[in-house]
Parts: C-alpha cells; sequence; structure tokens
C-alpha cells in the first residue's frame, strides 16, 4: 500500500520533470491545450448564446400561448382548404368563453400598406391588427398617450398606435400623440406610442418600425377568408398543460373533426420552445464537444509518445530505483501520476485559453454573444478529461517501465 508521501513526492518528481524539459512539454501537451481550450471556447458561446436566447423567451412571458391555422400534413390538400383550416373569429370568441384557463387573447393579423405623413411616404410597411389584450398579451406598455380600448376595437375606429423606430423613420414629432398618418389611403389618428422593443434572438436585431391598428379595422381592409393568428395568456405556467387541452377540445368540437382526423391547427405554449430550445442546445454542445475531442486523443496519442521517451531516457534510473527496494507499483504510480499531472497542466492551460477566448467573444459587438461565460462544470469536465486522457494514455508506458529488469537496466547506456 503506497503512502500518502509517496503520492505527494510523486507529484513534486512530476511538476520537476516539466520544468526540467518545460519545452517539450508543453510541446507535448499542446494536443490537451488546444482540445481543451476549443471545448471551453464552444462551450462558452453555446452557454452565452442560451443564455440570451432564454432571456429574449423570459421577456415573452413563460405564461404566453399561441393558437395558429395548420393544414395536417400528408393528407391531400384539398381535404383541408385554407379557407377551412385558418382561425375563425366565432372561434376566438369560443375560447374566450370556454377556457378557464386562459386569462386573456388577442387576435393578431398583419398587411401591408403604404403609410405617408405629410411628404414622407413608405411603400409596403406591415400594419398589425390587434385588439386592447394585446398589452397585456405581449407585454408593450404604452409611454405617450393611451393603449387601444374596446371602443375602438367595437367602432372599428381609424387610430394608431407607433413604436419609436416608425417615429423617426415617418420622421413624426418627438411627442406624436394627436398627430394623423395617411394608412392606405385612410387617415387615422395616432392616440398612444408603445415601447420600442430590442430582440436579439440569436443575434439578430429586429428592431423594426411597428403600427397597430384595432383588429375590427383591419378585419375591414381585408377580405373575409383573412387569415390570423391568436396570442394567449394562461392564468400560470402550471396551467399550460389545461389551457392547451381546453383550446384543442374547443377547436375540435368547432370543427366537426372526427376521433380520428387530425388537428387542423396548432397550440403551443411558450416553455414548449424554452425545452425545444434546451434540447436543441444540449445537442449542440454535445456534437461540439465530440469533434473537439479529436484533439485530446492527438493529445493523448502525444502523451504516450513523450512518456515512452520518458521511459527510454529514464532506464538507468528505474534500474536503480528498485534495486534500493522500489516495488514495481511504486514505479508504476510514479510514471503514471507524470502522465496524469502533465495533462493536468495542459488542461490548466487550456481552460484559461478557453476564458480568454469566452471574455473575447463577450466583447464582439452585436454578436448575442455578451453573455458568453465558461460554466463551473465545463471546467469540471475540461480537467476530468484531461486526467482521463493522463490515465489511459500513461498507461501502457507506465507498465513498461514498471517491467523492467533492475539488472538489465542498470547496464543501459
Amino acid at each position: 500500500m503506497l503512502s500518502l508521501s509517496f503520492y505527494v513526492q510523486a507529484i513534486v518528481l512530476a511538476l520537476s520533470q516539466i520544468r526540467a524539459n518545460l519545452g517539450r512539454s508543453l510541446l507535448t501537451a499542446l494536443g490537451i491545450i488546444v482540445g481543451v481550450a476549443s471545448v471551453t471556447a464552444v462551450i462558452a458561446a453555446l452557454a452565452g448564446l442560451k443564455d440570451r436566447v432564454l432571456s429574449e423567451f423570459e421577456t415573452f412571458g413563460a405564461n404566453r400561448m399561441f393558437i395558429f391555422p395548420d393544414r395536417p400534413d400528408e393528407v391531400p390538400r384539398n381535404r383541408y382548404p385554407w379557407r377551412d383550416v385558418r382561425l375563425k373569429l366565432s372561434e376566438v370568441d369560443a375560447i374566450e368563453r370556454h377556457c378557464p384557463s386562459i386569462r386573456v387573447l388577442t387576435p393578431i393579423t398583419s398587411l401591408n400598406r403604404s403609410v405617408q405623413n405629410g411628404e414622407r411616404l413608405l411603400e409596403g410597411v406591415s400594419i398589425t391588427g390587434i385588439r386592447p389584450a394585446w398589452h397585456e398579451t405581449e407585454n408593450r406598455s404604452v409611454i405617450q398617450g393611451r393603449p387601444f380600448n374596446s371602443v375602438d376595437e367595437d367602432g372599428a375606429r381609424q387610430v394608431c398606435l407607433l413604436n419609436e423606430a416608425a417615429i423617426e423613420e415617418l420622421r413624426l414629432p418627438t411627442e406624436p400623440v394627436g398627430e394623423h398618418l395617411i394608412i392606405g389611403g385612410r387617415r387615422y389618428l395616432i392616440v398612444g406610442v408603445v415601447e420600442t422593443i430590442q430582440s436579439m434572438m440569436l443575434g439578430m436585431n429586429t428592431t423594426s418600425t411597428e403600427i397597430m391598428i384595432p383588429f375590427a379595422n383591419a378585419a375591414r381592409l381585408k377580405n373575409d377568408e383573412f387569415f390570423f393568428r391568436v396570442t394567449a395568456m394562461i392564468r400560470s405556467p402550471e396551467l399550460a398543460k389545461e389551457a392547451e387541452s381546453e383550446v384543442r377540445f374547443v377547436l375540435r368540437k368547432m370543427r366537426g373533426l372526427g376521433p380520428d382526423e387530425p388537428d387542423t391547427f396548432q397550440v403551443a405554449a411558450i416553455d414548449q420552445y424554452i425545452d425545444q430550445f434546451k434540447a436543441l442546445a444540449a445537442g449542440i454542445t454535445v456534437i461540439a464537444a465530440g469533434i473537439v475531442g479529436v484533439s485530446l486523443l492527438v493529445g493523448g496519442i502525444g502523451i504516450m509518445n513523450i512518456m515512452l521517451v520518458s521511459v527510454s531516457e529514464r532506464t538507468r534510473e528505474i534500474g536503480l530505483r528498485k534495486s534500493v527496494g522500489a516495488t514495481p507499483a511504486a514505479v508504476l504510480m510514479q510514471f503514471l501520476l507524470e502522465a496524469v499531472v502533465l495533462c493536468l497542466v495542459g488542461g490548466a492551460i487550456g481552460v484559461l485559453i478557453g476564458e480568454a477566448f469566452a471574455i473575447g467573444l463577450a466583447l464582439i459587438p452585436n454578436a448575442g454573444l455578451d453573455q458568453a461565460h465558461v460554466p463551473l462544470w465545463a471546467i469540471v469536465m475540461s480537467f476530468s478529461f484531461s486526467a482521463a486522457v493522463g490515465l489511459i494514455f500513461g498507461m501502457f508506458p507506465a507498465i513498461k517501465a514498471s517491467r523492467l529488469d533492475p539488472i538489465e537496466a542498470l547496464r543501459h547506456e
């Protein structure tokens, strides 16, 4: 049984060997350094991207639900034409009445129209039709003026909301409430300004001009078979499954779908998208780590090669140790610890380089990686893999050293 002092002495000796042959040791551990640095940098980038996207999801609200039309796959198109698949206002009203797990909802539709302010004319601007509940479902507050109300919706009034980006692009006054815009040839009164949401989802800045009009007014501007989706707020995230079941029951009943017929719509809560993204991020991390892990394999081969050279160079030393009573187990453990320590030193350098890469990624402007960081589990994993490489690839040279005959070793030149 080897004592604790033996292990301490073996580690100190391993460090002294690395220091004595510093250049050769660093070149030997280069594969480990590159592998660990690459793994930690990739994980840092993915961790930063994941945190950024999840924070974007959180701004949406964990109790948000989406309902939209969806033609079933692998069925003839004429069986489910779009005029039957599209959502209808009667269905929206039924969901509002018969789904107690849903607090509020709003249908949302979009149409492209020209927008004019004086001589400033923009073509093809996306106009969004919303109901007053939109402010709650989207968590968008009004910073000037007032939000839409039931009078605006019931009367299909020609009023509009816009964001700060629209004010700038249309060259409106900084306080535009009370001004008028010409939207699609019709005169609309600006009643409020909503806050601009700057979304950096997947690193893309999606800030743009936004103009909203009452949903009933948008419906008048479109034909009778216009398409829209529904955004709803569930009373609590724990009721997501119940709300989904209630909506599915109401829509299937109103559409007369039989037990064997597929849904002609989709219902999805935001937590489903969060779970899907987490699974995707985990998969990408595993694949990236596996690919970069090839560097660790190459580094391990380098470690085994240099340890075989070290055994050959120190054959007389091994013979001398054995002649004064060193057991084969002690010799084996000494060389094995040297391999492990060399790999751990390389792993430590790799982690430091990976941390430097993470800091550099966070400083890249508009990359969406400002939250890039190396998580603790990645550091532990890096050192664990480094130690494992040292054990696996250092075993053969250590066994070879432990089996040397002391007489023959002492004769070695």
